[in-house]
């Protein structure tokens, strides 16, 4: 498969895998960025892509990001569709600085990592029953 990407500055390097079995390629931070803590901030990451129909592109951290820089990604993972792909559709990572001091991440620096995931759109179907006992709720089974 081919994804078209396009590089917003082109003296940082397009994203890559790091390892063979790396399944997410690895993202950088397009400028130098100063998050403060406690505010959601938005980290520009120097990529469009046309993400593939059937297919969504799944933004997340490394795994070293809230070690490392105590950054972490306020929903989790970022979802990134397929009709997101104008010249001004840059991904960006949010992030939240959960420590007391500001943070800086450098330009260049790679915070973020891309995964291809992919997907079916079913018709979503409305009833009034869904016809089966339930298991329990959040938490109930230990």
């Amino acid at each position: 498969m081919n994804i078209k990407i396009k590089r917003i500055d082109k003296t940082l390097p397009l994203p890559e895998y790091q390892t063979k079995g790396s399944v997410g390629f690895d993202l950088y931070a397009r400028e130098k960025t100063v998050v403060q803590p406690f505010v959601p901030c938005l980290i520009p990451l120097n990529i469009i892509v046309k993400v593939p129909k059937g297919y969504l592109f799944l933004l997340a951290s490394r795994s070293s990001l809230p070690i490392k820089k105590g950054l972490l990604i306020p929903n989790g993972v970022g979802i990134i569709d397929q009709d997101y792909c104008g010249e001004e559709d840059e991904i960006k990572l949010q992030v939240v600085n959960f420590t007391q001091k500001d943070v800086i991440v450098e330009k260049g620096e790679r915070i973020a990592q891309g995964i291809l995931v992919k997907i079916s759109r079913p018709n979503l179907i409305e009833v009034e029953q869904m016809n089966k006992k339930s298991r329990g709720g959040f938490g109930s089974t230990g």
